[in-house]
């Protein structure tokens, strides 16, 4: 049966333990290449495409839509047509879906780590034991798992972090200022307490900001940057999507909001607004995200312009044409040495809706 490629529940991210099948995108029979989506799952974190990791024909879906599986259970199987039915029928038969390792929960437990920095406790995910080490930051009202898709894709190469940035996620709801340069300042503190001297940041949205204002002010501990639909690099942006983050108090009046981050806007799940909503309600998140949003977007422009001072250190630009936060067209400021790439179909969340796409283009970034 060497010739049968099962299709698996991928693991999106160190929590994942199960998924739920929404939906096939391909019938029976239908040739599949590699990245090609497959089929809708939707996570306790986010909904999303399967995408085929080889070529080849859809022989049989063994998952039903509506089935809900645990990582690596058996949702399709890939074959020629040389293949008999009678053979499928066997390998379906004979499958067993892996245990779940004891390691890798406890790996995921580890994962997730705590430190104090100035009071403010930081939790942050670190994988990997490669010699260089690449820092992912979130955006505006994000946390880690908005990197769910891309940590493992350059932890066999590199040591990656991910961290919750300040009144983000489960670090402590304190700000220690509410400027790009103060936030930069706090990541270099944090990669200090973490014995980081130098990194590759890979930074989201406002994540972005600070990370390329890090490369101005300490361009000596920046290897390179990564960014996607970052500000700091024009004018306008929607602070329409981020007072309107800051004010929803229900699922009803987020679930608008949120969506202005996809250009599907089906990605969005009810866990997610509801871990949104869980997060907002902790004492002090509104009022900190409140008085960031002003400070950085207040009037519907960008008060800081890190991306207009940059050296001539490797960057990689990435944009989702459709993105309604941040103007696509702002990637035309990037740096004349940059490599820019603009996704069409794509809305604020590039490394979550072009997973495959991006990360192949963050490891030739790292790689070069």
């Amino acid at each position: 049966m060497a010739e049968i490629t099962p299709i698996v529940m991928p693991k999106w991210g160190l929590s994942m333990k199960e998924g739920t099948v929404n939906d096939w995108l391909v019938e029976e029979g239908a040739q599949i290449t590699v990245g090609m989506p497959i089929l809708d799952v939707e996570t306790d974190k986010i909904a999303n495409a399967v995408e085929a990791p080889d070529a080849g024909t859809l022989r049989r879906k063994v998952a039903a839509v509506g089935d809900v599986l645990p990582v690596k259970a058996l949702l399709g199987v890939l074959a020629p047509a040389g293949v008999s039915d009678a053979e499928i029928d066997a390998y379906v038969a004979a499958y067993e879906t892996p245990a779940a390792d004891e390691d890798d929960d406890a790996a995921a437990a580890a994962a997730y780590q705590f430190i104090d920095i100035d009071g403010i406790r930081v939790r942050y995910a670190k994988r990997g034991e490669g010699a260089e080490t690449v820092l992912f930051l979130h955006g505006f009202g994000g946390d880690l798992d908005a990197w769910l898709f891309n940590l493992d894709a350059v932890a066999g190469t590199h040591t990656v972090v991910a961290l919750d940035l300040p009144a983000h996620g489960q670090s402590t709801p304190r700000l220690p200022g509410t400027t790009l340069a103060a936030l930069a300042g706090f990541v270099a503190q944090f990669m200090d307490a973490l014995d980081i001297g130098q990194a590759h940041l890979v930074g989201h949205s406002m994540g972005g900001g600070v990370a390329t204002q890090l490369a101005v002010d300490a361009p000596q501990r920046v290897r390179s940057l990564a960014l996607i639909s970052p500000v700091g690099f024009g004018d306008e942006i929607n602070n329409g999507y981020t007072e309107g983050f800051v004010s929803a108090q229900s699922r009803r009046d987020l679930k608008p909001v949120v969506e202005q981050l996809f250009a599907d806007t089906g990605l969005v799940s009810r866990q997610m607004l509801d871990d949104l909503l869980k997060y907002k309600r902790l004492d002090g998140v509104t009022q900190a995200l409140a008085s960031l949003g002003e400070s950085l977007f207040g009037g519907g422009r960008q008060t800081e312009q890190p991306g207009r001072k940059l050296g001539g250190k490797p960057v990689l630009v990435v944009w989702g044409a459709q993105d309604r936060i941040v103007p696509a067209s702002h990637a035309r400021n990037a740096p004349a040495q940059a490599t820019v790439k603009v996704f069409d179909d794509t809305g604020h969340m590039s490394q979550m809706e072009r997973a495959n796409e991006f990360n192949a283009l963050l490891k030739a970034h790292l790689g070069g």
